[in-house]
């Protein structure tokens, strides 16, 4: 196959040159398809990998069609976080240096007077937040009048942290808008209702399949105890050394904790989540990118806008919320055609939980048990070995002749290796013999499966005793949206807090599911349905009547 140069796109000389600066000559895959459209003025949906070259794929074809001089802003580009949204404004900076060109970018956290001023002299493309961006329109400092290109980056992330109301505000209010583009890794309910309100007959470009793995990422999952994953999660890193590790935590809580657990234990690790200063923020990921930090232990403030080169291993300590978690925290890795491990550390409760949580999604998980000491212990003599019978050119250099033997006249050759090694060796920790309780857990499992699977009987909790009535749940997800029987378990029982004994009846359709919820389900979902809701599985603003059908018998043992 012949792959098309950006010289084969017939861009302006100002692109190419900028392109040719930056060692780019080939189109990613996503770029290709946005170049090649047939007119740049369509609406435009594009689904593509994380680390796909998309910033470029909208940033090329809309400089390439935009009329020069212009010093009122025509290009309005608007992303989650503030870290994507600097990262956005820098590719477009290099991107148009050579067409006279300036950038503003609105983000909180930042002096707002500075961008009043930058807005005042003159920015043809401006990147923001949506909350500072609104800001800045009801307060007149951005002029909207000329605005005729609109790009939506991660639509699902900036509905899934609520801007749904601040989006729709913004787009109100581009009288002159010609073309919006959307991208977005997922297709949830929420912005296929954006996308249908906003966009007018657009072109849908796909270059992912719901539950495609990424051919670039290592897939590889860790069993621990189910009370001991810090201390299995030190044996991983032990184990895997990696250069350049973010670890996914699902609180601010546990993410301090876990960084000063692991400081603690001789790991250069620092803590990010959503309650630090911009300052805090800016520093500790300053370091990362460096390498200064090469652990990085994150919340969901992390999971998506956070672009960091070279980033070895992702982490993910206990299981994700949901299907489209895992793949979005896995994409921080594998990322511009580097190979990349995502890691998964799960109890063995929890490691049957997520085989449910996949369903159908084609991807490739390396099951394994938390390494165990002696197995550390060898690959760590193995590495003090490699390091020091690697060494070039060591015997040639007589300095190095003359300060051995001078050693040896006074240390013992068995005393002078012996402190070498341990020199050469890491100081961290040696990790935790968790054998013994891995194994009692995965009994424990064993004993609850066989029980799960017996062909007769209620679920374990109503054994010898009649089994109640259930009451069907209409959940809005259905077959279309890529769920299915075990992801919809999953769901359920996490956001309602019960087990699968609670769960009756799934009937999968293509637009909705009905699920069977037995007595403590639906004392729990009548308590609290938030769960539910921010996954998604509840039409906004709809009755609780009109979610359920009348109560009846459910067949048992069905799924």
């Amino acid at each position: 196959m012949i792959e098309n140069s950006f010289v084969d796109f017939k861009l302006r000389e100002e692109l190419l040159l900028a392109l040719e600066n930056r060692g780019f000559s080939t189109p990613t895959p996503v770029q290709e398809k946005t170049l090649a459209l047939d007119s740049f003025e369509t609406d435009l949906i594009v689904r593509a990998k994380t680390g796909s070259g998309k910033t470029l794929a909208f940033l090329i074809p809309l400089l390439q069609d935009m009329e020069l001089p212009s010093l009122s802003p025509r290009i309005l580009i608007l992303s989650p976080t503030r870290e994507l949204a600097q990262q956005i404004a820098r590719e477009a900076e290099w991107i148009s240096r050579y067409m006279d060109i300036s950038v503003a970018t609105l983000v909180g956290g930042l002096d707002i007077s500075t961008q009043i001023r930058t807005l005042r002299q003159g920015a043809t493309i401006v990147v923001g937040t949506p909350g500072r961006t609104l800001d800045h329109i009801n307060r007149g400092t951005l002029m909207t009048e000329e605005i005729t290109s609109v790009i939506l980056d991660e639509g699902d992330h900036m509905l899934d942290m609520g801007f749904r109301d601040e989006l729709e505000g913004i787009l109100d209010e581009l009288p002159a808008r010609e073309r919006t583009w959307l991208f977005s890794a997922t297709m949830p309910r929420e912005v296929r209702e954006l996308s249908k309100k906003y966009l007018r007959e657009p072109v849908y470009i796909s270059l992912v399949e719901d539950g495609e793995q990424h051919e670039d990422i290592l897939h590889k999952a860790y069993l621990v105890p189910s009370r001991r994953k810090i201390e299995g999660l030190i044996n991983v890193l032990l184990w895997e050394r990696p250069e350049r590790g973010l670890i996914f935590c699902h609180t601010r809580l546990e993410t301090m904790s876990v960084a000063q657990r692991l400081s603690g234990e001789g790991f250069s690790a620092g803590a990010l989540h959503g309650e630090m200063t911009q300052r805090e923020r800016n520093t500790v990921l300053s370091s990362f990118k460096s390498g200064r930090l090469p652990l990085l232990v994150a919340t969901n403030v992390a999971d998506r806008g956070l672009d960091v080169e070279g980033v070895s291993h992702v982490i993910q300590l206990g299981l994700p919320d949901d299907r489209d978690t895992f793949v979005h925290r896995s994409g921080r890795t594998g990322r511009a055609g580097q190979e990349g491990i995502n890691i998964l550390i799960l109890s063995p409760q929890e490691g049957e939980r997520f085989k449910y949580m996949l369903g159908s999604a084609k991807v490739t998980i390396d099951w394994k048990n938390v390494p165990r000491l002696d197995e550390i212990a060898q690959a760590r003599r193995d590495l003090a070995e490699e390091k020091l019978l690697t060494v070039q050119e060591a015997g040639a250099a007589k300095e190095y002749m003359d300060w051995a033997e001078d050693l040896l006249s006074r240390v013992s050759a068995k005393d002078l290796v012996t402190r070498l090694l341990w020199t050469l060796s890491s100081h961290k920790s040696a990790g935790y013999d968790l054998t013994v309780e891995l194994e009692r857990d995965l009994r424990r499992k064993s004993r609850s499966s066989r029980d799960r699977s017996r062909p007769s009987g209620p679920p374990s909790k109503y054994r010898g005793g009649k089994r109640p009535k259930g009451t069907m749940l209409r959940l809005c997800k259905g077959l279309s949206d890529g769920w299915d029987v075990g992801r919809v378990l999953q769901a359920v029982c996490t956001s309602l807090n019960v087990d699968r004994s609670e769960i009756g009846v799934i009937r999968m359709k293509d637009d909705h599911v009905m699920v069977e919820l037995l007595p403590v389900a639906l004392s729990n979902f009548e308590a609290d349905s938030r769960g539910l809701e921010r996954r998604g599985l509840l039409e906004e603003g709809e009755g609780r009547d009109s979610l359920f059908s009348s109560p009846h018998r459910a067949q048992q043992g069905r799924r």
